[in-house]
């Protein structure tokens, strides 16, 4: 059974570095528009918003 075309693979990458460190999966359906998340930064060592690139 293939995979469904809803759901997508977006990589996030760090506002403050610009380092693209998680990559997660999300629905095209519910979430149109770019996801934007606080996660954990390694190089800078703390919190900052992670955003969806293309």
């Amino acid at each position: 059974m293939a995979k469904s075309e809803k759901r997508v693979k977006i990589t996030l990458e760090c506002t403050e570095c610009k380092e693209r460190n998680y990559i997660t999966m999300k629905s095209k359906v519910n979430d149109r528009e770019r996801l934007e998340m606080k996660k954990y930064c390694a190089r800078d060592r703390r919190h900052t918003n992670h955003k969806e690139t293309r």
